[in-house]
């Protein structure tokens, strides 16, 4: 396929005008290095989001996304990503925007300092956004309109850091990672907390940067597994957790577990239907790989890098086509 551009009709539904959108072929690029052809990649990073097939050719480009933390591909094709800290935008895969939401603008935020790193397309087809600097998290229908709200706490709230990642639990409650505060937390749709873990820093001072050499307990994902425990990308902590319901560590993968790879800003988390989980290793840097494949053994069983497309602060990656993955 040639280089194609959408421009996509102003789509004023939601009284949003709507930034001009870029969908262009990648044939040609440079392929990404990866181990084995067993995922296709979807992956944010540079201002925007690379789609690659299985054996790490770039299939396609989306220009015109700001920083983005967070997509998530859904189950009719589109994709869920953001333009900007606050703008978040349903792809379909022409690049056409099929539904936005602005929390910049919308639903008293007007003038506000607001930024989202959180979002999650619901069962029942509302659309969970966690809004950092007010402090709360929405569900808003296909019209915008707010049809649930809960407040958050945090110590020190800060539109940057308040949340990286969250997700909605079966159970109806919601999962946080405040990554200021350096701690998971659990809330019921009232906002009571009812589960809270604080990132340990195992006895090490913390150290400022965003690479190798930093280090904290500025977590990032976290993920509830079906026995219960809480699987925990712990960010600069460089490293993943699972956590009992007990706050017990029962696994811990540690910076340099894994030989000839050193752990970064562990962002992204997948669990796949064997027990294997895929980690996003952002601010590693060019030696290291964005997102490796590993087992319950800690062996290494895939990687992925590209810093052609893609670069070190890639941060939002996700595999595709892989049925009954935690994520």
């Amino acid at each position: 396929m040639s280089f194609v551009n959408f421009f996509r009709n102003t789509v004023r539904s939601l009284g949003v005008h709507t930034a001009v959108v870029a969908l262009m072929c990648a044939n040609g690029l440079q392929a990404a290095e990866v181990s084995s052809s067993k995922y296709s990649v979807i992956a944010a990073d540079k201002g925007h989001v690379v789609r690659y097939d299985k054996t790490g050719k770039a299939e396609w480009e989306f220009k015109g996304a700001g920083s983005a933390h967070c997509l998530k591909q859904l189950p009719n094709g589109n994709l869920l990503t953001q333009l900007s800290w606050t703008h978040i935008v349903e792809l379909n895969p022409a690049g056409e925007i099929v539904w936005e939401y602005d929390s910049g603008k919308m639903n008293g935020n007007e003038g506000k300092r607001i930024e989202v790193h959180a979002f999650q397309r619901l069962d029942n087809g509302l659309t969970m956004i966690v809004e950092n600097g007010v402090g709360r998290i929405i569900e808003v229908d296909r019209d915008g309109v707010i049809k649930h709200s809960t407040a958050f706490k945090v110590s020190k709230p800060n539109a940057h850091r308040d949340c990286r990642q969250a997700r909605k639990l079966e159970n109806g409650n919601y999962l946080l990672c405040h990554e200021g505060d350096g701690r998971v937390t659990e809330y019921s749709p009232s906002g009571e907390i009812v589960w809270d873990y604080n990132i340990p820093l195992f006895g090490k001072e913390p150290a400022q940067g965003h690479g190798p050499e930093a280090w904290g307990n500025q977590c990032y994902n976290a993920l509830r597994l079906t026995n219960g425990n809480t699987l925990i990308a712990t960010g600069n902590g460089h490293s993943v957790i699972e956590v009992t319901p007990k706050k017990e560590i029962v696994w811990h993968l540690a910076q340099h577990d894994l030989p000839g790879i050193t752990l970064a800003w562990i962002t992204s988390l997948e669990v796949l239907p064997g027990g294997n989980m895929i980690l996003g290793n952002c601010h590693a840097g060019p030696d290291n790989p964005q997102l490796i494949e590993v087992n319950r053994d800690k062996k290494v069983v895939w990687t992925f890098k590209d810093f052609d497309l893609l670069g070190d602060a890639t941060a939002a990656s996700a595999t595709v086509g892989v049925d009954g993955v935690l994520r």
